[in-house]
């Protein structure tokens, strides 16, 4: 599925716009997905509190009946947008506009086209122009790869639009890689956080703009001078910048004989974890 991004961005519906202020939910993947579109919260935080001052509620859910984000809708009281890849899933009659980014279920528990056409549909739905997006991808496909490494614990910051992109990276490193990887925004890395973190850990740094991009550089230098192997990651757009990671974590599947698309749910221990955990 990596590999098709490029075509399933060509096919993002772009002839819809945000009627007036917004908020998105979603869960897993697809709430980072939600994040890039502005204003935010996790489904089960708008289950336990729906009154909120914004005009539409845009839902992210690629198979369309994420149980809580099902939930979240239904305690919504105004208007509410769908972004989905499923025409049929159990959100599409809850929803007021449904807008279909993909052009099929994707098959592999550990997304990543559905991912890149909900943040690019998100995108178009705000007004931005999205055209660019698949030769963008199809270059960072063919271009240079992250190394991989034995590392046990790897670690990705970022700040502003790219927060989003380092819970992602990480949530397919941990469900595709099996490794324990956390995330950070930036410059809560730098507030305590570095008292676990030696030369055990891989870390990433998204660079971002502005003022981010000043604090990635300080990252960079505190996570080197622990003896970390830190690399400072330039940064475009969320759909772009996911990309490299999502090789990464396929990268490492491969080298360590795990089965990224499985998200370790063949092993029966896992299989009764997810089963303790349905809503």
């Amino acid at each position: 599925m990596i590999g098709l991004q490029p075509e399933w961005l060509r096919n993002v519906p772009t002839d819809l716009r945000l009627p007036g202020r917004a908020l998105f939910t979603g869960c897993g993947t697809s709430f980072h997905a939600a994040q890039t579109g502005g204003d935010a919260v996790q489904a089960l935080e708008l289950v336990l509190r729906p009154e909120r001052d914004t005009d539409v509620l845009v839902a992210v859910s690629h198979e369309g009946d994420t149980a809580l984000t099902v939930e979240a809708v239904r305690a919504w009281p105004g208007e509410k947008w769908l972004v989905t890849g499923n025409p049929d899933g159990a959100l599409v009659a809850l929803s007021h506009k449904v807008i279909v980014a993909t052009p099929g279920i994707e098959t592999s528990w550990c997304h990543t086209a559905s991912y890149t056409c909900a943040v690019a549909a998100l995108a178009a739905l705000r007004g931005e122009d999205v055209s660019w997006l698949p030769d963008a991808v199809a270059e960072v496909l063919a271009g240079e790869r992250f190394p991989v490494s034995e590392h046990e614990r790897w670690l990705v910051a970022g700040a502003g639009r790219d927060w989003p992109t380092a819970q992602e990276a990480v949530l397919k490193l941990r469900e595709g890689a099996w490794v324990a990887a956390e995330a950070y925004e930036t410059e809560q890395l730098l507030h305590g956080h570095l008292a676990a973190v030696d030369e055990s850990v891989r870390a990433f740094v998204l660079e971002g703009e502005g003022r981010a991009a000043d604090r990635a550089g300080s990252a960079v230098a505190a996570l080197r001078e622990l003896g970390c192997d830190a690399t400072l990651v330039p940064t475009r757009d969320p759909v772009v910048d996911i990309v490299r990671f999502q090789l990464l974590t396929v990268d490492i599947a491969d080298a360590r004989g795990a089965d990224a698309d499985l998200i370790r749910r063949d092993h029966e221990r896992w299989k009764r974890a997810a089963a303790a955990a349905a809503p």
